[in-house]
């Protein structure tokens, strides 16, 4: 099974920059038909939050033209410059979104992996949370298939990744979510959005990663009293391959076209 994650594309207003400097909208439309073009075809493609900037109707509604170009099953979840509401009404053709209340949502009937989505956003902060009603929704959809391969899907991050002006907005109490993850070693990972960089990390007794956005890159500045800082990198996505006798492979992927292939390897 191949799973594609996209993430954080902050899409803005038909012919607004993002920023006023950076072209997301185009970027995205990239990123599909990157996706489409893909030999093997991805089975699901997941998004990882901040599908746009301010959460207004007009973003909302230029990400879906956008979207709708995808040719496989899509699957989204909140990030933190979404509005929860204004979410749900662009995507009240997806089913298995929630009518109210944080999007949580877990599916098992695409594939050999389960997908279960955690939306760890705080209406109107930028960091996540894990509270225990989230934290009892998660143990009791993990309960429901503990024998099944799951993947994990959330926006934050829940670890300090060492950016002293980005780890105020990721996922707190993620010490909770340890605990209930690892009781469930059939977690095969659990992907992120929200840092606009791809890292990982043992977490809860399985893997983390936080994949790239299509967008921008945050610089990866390490020392106290940096200030905000991104570049504009080549986009990339991840592509999580699910095969039964290795596991789950996750793989950086560039968005674009680049010289190639040569015949070596």
């Amino acid at each position: 099974m191949l799973i594609a994650q996209i993430s954080d594309p902050h899409v803005c207003p038909r012919g607004v920059l993002y920023h006023s400097m950076v072209d997301s909208n185009a970027m995205l439309a990239q990123a599909v038909q990157h996706l489409n073009r893909m030999i093997p075809r991805p089975d699901l493609v997941v998004l990882s939050g901040d599908i746009v900037d301010k959460g207004s109707p007009a973003e909302y509604e230029m990400a879906r033209e956008i979207l709708d170009r995808i040719e496989m099953p899509l699957r989204v979840i909140p990030g933190n410059h979404d509005d929860r509401e204004a979410f749900r009404i662009a995507f009240a053709d997806h089913a298995y979104l929630p009518r109210s209340g944080p999007h949580n949502y877990a599916i098992g009937d695409m594939g050999a992996l389960r997908i279960v989505a955690l939306d760890v956003t705080v209406p109107g902060e930028h960091y996540g949370l894990i509270d225990e009603e989230r934290a009892i929704w998660l143990e009791r959809a993990l309960s429901e298939e503990p024998d099944r391969p799951t993947l994990i899907v959330m926006h934050q991050p829940p670890f300090e990744t060492g950016i002293p002006y980005m780890d105020p907005s990721s996922c707190r109490n993620g010490t909770r979510l340890a605990e209930i993850v690892s009781r469930f070693p059939k977690v095969e990972r659990i992907v992120c959005g929200h840092m606009h960089r791809a890292m990982q990390i043992r977490f809860g007794g399985t893997m983390l990663c936080t994949a790239p956005s299509t967008t921008t890159t945050i610089a990866l500045q390490l020392d106290d009293g940096t200030t905000d800082a991104t570049y504009l990198e080549p986009p990339a996505l991840l592509l999580h391959h699910w095969k039964a006798d290795t596991g789950l492979i996750t793989h950086h992927i560039m968005i674009g076209d680049y010289p190639g292939p040569y015949p070596f390897a």
